[in-house]
């Protein structure tokens, strides 16, 4: 059922202090666009959100991300009530950082992604999983994995200043803003360029 016109305009005046980087016509074209994505899929909230297969297939349709670990990972961070299902809020405020968030809230972003076990750190193991996710194996290789292992130690050596061997929060965003490449070091999670 479409939305009055009176419900849409309180649904934008109370997202809209939290979705910062939008402004008030953005918004209700994010709530516009939610509802018809999900009048048009046949998932298990349908009418009030997203379940987690028909998120990821927006993920991958919309903004190009294709590794299943990582999409999984973001439908994490959006899911911030943790419900399994994206509403309308988690949606706005998730794009707000996804689509347009500042370096530190996509700093912050990025680390949520990467730390698969959500303990405020990312691990060896935990780079691991990643890398082995999106680097493609070389059939000529003996061992994959290893090459794998060698960019850990990379990574960790330019990252890992406290050198505990894991990346805190605070590795990850003083090695971020000496070299801003190093926002996606372990996969993609952002949106793709265009």
């Amino acid at each position: 059922a479409a939305m009055s016109r009176k419900k849409l305009q309180q649904l934008v005046d109370s997202l809209a202090p939290s979705a910062r980087h939008f402004n008030k016509t953005e918004v209700e074209q994010l709530i516009k666009l939610f509802n018809v994505l999900v009048a048009n899929s046949s998932n298990r909230f349908a009418g009030i959100g997203f379940d987690r297969n028909f998120f990821t297939h927006t993920l991958h349709t919309e903004f190009g991300l294709t590794d299943d670990m990582i999409m999984d990972r973001v439908f994490r961070t959006f899911d911030r009530d943790n419900d399994s299902c994206i509403s309308v809020v988690d949606w706005v405020k998730g794009l707000s950082v996804f689509l347009r968030g500042t370096l530190e809230e996509r700093i912050k972003y990025c680390f949520e992604v990467y730390d698969l076990n959500g303990d405020g750190y990312i691990s060896r193991e935990e780079m691991f999983q990643m890398l082995k996710n999106s680097l493609v194996k070389q059939p000529s290789e003996e061992d994959p994995d290893e090459g794998i292992k060698d960019l850990i130690d990379i990574a960790l050596k330019k990252m890992d200043y406290d050198h505990d061997g894991k990346l805190s929060l605070t590795d990850f965003e003083k090695a971020v803003k000496d070299e801003n490449l190093l926002l996606e070091a372990f996969g993609p999670c952002l949106p793709d360029m265009k």
